[in-house]
């Protein structure tokens, strides 16, 4: 049948792609419009912190709830919420927009978990990696386009004709979650339960300090380019180079269901560092632009397969306190990075400090090829199971 032959994998992809486009246009809307505004880098920079406060705050208790009630009205209920949450920016005041962006992040602390939760029940262990690839490729997409049309719809029509297409990003993906089937969450054994956690363990740390050195990696990339490749236009190019890698990878990931979850994972985290180290070696465009392109395929493959791997074969019962837990580290690991990279870039050098962050990339990449279980990305039918003493 494939993927697109399951009617509720169709609506739900299609609003949780509508409203990501939606939310990805005011990632340069908000803060332009907060510094026009107030003309402070600092209180446009608290948007940033503002967005990632209640993952980090409600994370895991957004878990919990996401394991005990229907998922579906969850993430309906979350939609409908984050859709009131930014119309509450026509107010128009920077204190109005700090409470939305606030607000709005509540929402989707809510509806992450429960989207990665509820998509294995509706597409089932077969099918699960053409799922999260498509939705991967899609991401890959959305961050392509969304924040530069963002920019430009707020320069010809306003901050407010962005925010009411957000909002309405927000009701069509309520009413096509609508229009999918309830499902109850299946349970399973404690024997298997504990199973679950022992691979959880091993890849959340690994997850964080990838996710740390990407970011600390990512918030050198705009000096980098400024000093080193030639101005703001040659970074544009570069991202959109990574953006171009990160959708090759979501299509590379669904060819790997036969290979251990350690050797993909090893492999491509390697393979990063080198794209990382390549990147901030280069003198031109075309050489980082080469490397970039190898950072967003092998990226998106260090993203999508542990997730791929934790959805079919965590219980379904678990799912959504693991997905929170792995969504508060990132939110974590994130903030952390973006703050030591410019420091230590500061302290020392730039090209020291991604280079101490490509290291420390590889390292990960060591250690888990060593320490994650002997899982497959795709289930063996009836041997499935984690091999808790790896």
């Amino acid at each position: 049948m494939g993927i697109w032959g399951i009617r509720d994998f169709r609506f739900l992809w299609g609003g949780r792609a509508i409203s990501l486009l939606g939310s990805w246009l005011l990632v340069v809307a908000v803060p332009a419009h907060v510094y026009a505004l107030t003309g402070s880098v600092f209180a446009t920079g608290a948007t940033l912190a503002a967005e990632y406060l209640p993952v980090l705050v409600l994370g895991p208790m957004a878990g919990v709830l996401v394991d005990r009630l229907d998922r579906r009205r969850v993430m309906i209920a979350a939609d409908l919420f984050r859709g009131a949450a930014v119309a509450a920016m026509l107010v128009g005041t920077p204190a109005a927009i700090y409470v939305a962006v606030v607000a709005e992040s509540v929402g989707a602390v809510v509806f992450r978990p429960a989207a990665q939760a509820h998509v294995p029940a509706v597409v089932g262990a077969a099918e699960l990696s053409s799922a999260n690839s498509w939705n991967a490729a899609t991401d890959g997409v959305v961050r392509l386009i969304g924040p530069p049309l963002g920019g430009v719809l707020l320069v010809w029509a306003g901050f407010e004709v962005v925010v009411v297409l957000d909002v309405a990003s927000y009701l069509v993906s309520a009413v096509a979650i609508a229009f999918t089937t309830s499902r109850s969450i299946p349970r399973t054994g404690r024997t298997k339960a504990i199973k679950d956690l022992v691979l959880v363990r091993k890849l959340l740390p690994l997850t964080g300090v990838f996710l740390m050195a990407n970011a600390a990696l990512s918030s050198l990339l705009v000096p980098f380019g400024v000093r080193n490749l030639g101005g703001s236009a040659q970074v544009g190019m570069v991202l959109s180079a990574l953006g171009v890698g990160f959708l090759g990878g979501a299509v590379i990931v669904r060819w790997l269901d036969r290979i251990q979850l350690r050797i993909v994972l090893a492999g491509a985290q390697l393979a990063t560092a080198g794209g990382f180290a390549l990147l901030f070696s280069a003198n031109g465009l075309t050489t980082a632009m080469i490397a970039a392109t190898l950072i967003g395929v092998f990226g998106s493959i260090t993203v999508v397969a542990p997730q791929t791997v934790l959805q079919r074969t965590a219980d379904n019962g678990q799912l959504g306190r693991i997905s929170a837990v792995f969504l508060t580290v990132e939110a974590l690991a994130t903030l952390i990075g973006a703050l030591a990279g410019p420091w230590l870039a500061e302290s020392v050098s730039l090209h020291a400090a991604a280079m101490t962050a490509a290291a420390i990339t590889a390292a990960g990449a060591v250690v888990g090829a060593v320490t994650v279980p002997r899982v497959m990305l795709a289930p063996k039918r009836s041997n499935e199971q984690v091999d808790a003493h790896a």
